[in-house]
């Protein structure tokens, strides 16, 4: 018996539609489920198309205000070109910086939760 990888992680969010319509539309993430929970909350599960983790987008959990998420990492294999691609969709993106580990920047989504572009060296 093993750990296999992390499945999915919350993101809090305070609007489920425009945060969908971010990270679908302007990210290139798709939607996994878009479901109901009950009368007032939505199941939405986004990922990139072929990896294993995949995130959901939460609005219940009162320990988790919307933009308490800092520091996730999207590795790309070609950062100038993503950053001008995520730049084109209208992410304000850092400028992109080299340190020993990679090339980085670094965006927001809606709420403030704050993603790392990543390039390793």
């Amino acid at each position: 018996m093993k750990l296999t990888h992390i499945d999915i992680i919350s993101i809090p969010v305070s609007d489920t539609t425009v945060s969908k319509l971010f990270y679908t539309e302007k990210l290139g993430f798709e939607t996994l489920r878009d479901l109901a929970m009950g009368p007032d909350q939505r199941w939405i599960q986004l990922g990139i198309p072929g990896a294993a983790t995949s995130i959901s987008l939460v609005t219940w959990f009162d320990a988790m205000p919307p933009g308490s998420i800092q520091g996730l990492l999207l590795q790309t294999d070609d950062i100038e070109g993503m950053h001008a691609a995520l730049s084109g969709h209208g992410i304000l993106m850092s400028d992109i910086k080299d340190e020993p580990w990679g090339r980085y920047s670094t965006f927001h989504d809606p709420d403030n939760n704050g993603w790392v572009l990543s390039q390793p060296p």
